[in-house]
């Protein structure tokens, strides 16, 4: 019985940005846990290679900046094919530069590409949720969502607004039957990330920073999307939830 709460057979699961790296693993996960998964990106080409590695996936193209194409793309697939279940809010970028060079056409980028698409994405499928009396949102914060880190002063400030969006999520939308929870990655092996796993000096500085003393692998945020994704996180709502080998607990 205990297990029948994780089960996603039946559900229908879109994930943004997921060709490659969390939004990907995620996907593969929630598939795995019996959920039909939506694949979502820019890049067609990228998206049609990750959709052929998940038996079954489905493939939305469309750029979650732009508020009319999500509303479109949302809207046609929702009377076209059907509901989506599970929302997870992943598509997202990075850009390090110390504060005071910062460009400001990167910060204004970075606050569409990391704040807006969650808006935009979560608004237009949210509206369908609504209607029906249940959801399941879930967005990727980081654990910058709760500490700063030199030359990345404007990401912390995106995902500070993903944690508290979620929140907003979660206090407007719960009367509703949605549950709108954020996960926080510690620090992932992931294409985002390929820079910083190169640079053997961050890699120790991140081995003696992380209680767990090594870098996450993306596998290991599958079973927190699948809990907050299912019957078992029925009462979670507006939670922040941390996976990041204990470097949020730790001085």
């Amino acid at each position: 019985m205990s297990l029948e709460l994780f089960d996603l057979r039946g559900r229908r699961a879109l994930v943004t940005g997921s060709s490659q790296g969390i939004g990907f693993a995620l996907a593969r996960g929630l598939a795995d846990a019996g959920a039909e998964v939506v694949l979502n990106g820019r890049d067609t080409g990228k998206l049609a290679e990750a959709a052929g590695r998940i038996p079954g996936a489905k493939k939305l193209a469309f750029d979650a900046t732009d508020h009319e194409a999500v509303c479109s793309a949302v809207d046609g697939f929702e009377a076209d094919v059907g509901p989506i279940d599970i929302l997870v809010n992943n598509a997202g970028m990075q850009h390090r530069t110390p504060l005071e060079d910062f460009p400001a056409d990167a910060f204004e980028k970075l606050l569409r590409t990391n704040i807006s698409t969650v808006f935009n994405v979560g608004q237009a499928v949210a509206r369908h949720m609504i209607r029906r009396g249940a959801g399941k949102i879930i967005n990727i914060a980081s654990v910058q969502t709760a500490l700063a880190r030199p030359s990345i002063a404007p990401y912390t400030a995106t995902k500070g607004a993903v944690g508290n969006l979620t929140k907003g999520m979660a206090t407007d939308w719960a009367k509703y039957g949605l549950q709108c929870n954020a996960i926080a990655p510690g620090y992932f092996d992931t294409p985002l990330n390929a820079a910083l796993v190169a640079d053997p000096d961050f890699s120790a500085w991140l081995q003696k920073r992380t209680p767990a003393g090594r870098w996450g692998k993306v596998e290991e945020l599958v079973g927190a999307c699948i809990f907050l994704a299912s019957d078992a996180s029925s009462f979670v709502n507006g939670h922040v939830l941390y996976v990041d080998g204990g470097i949020t607990a730790s001085l």
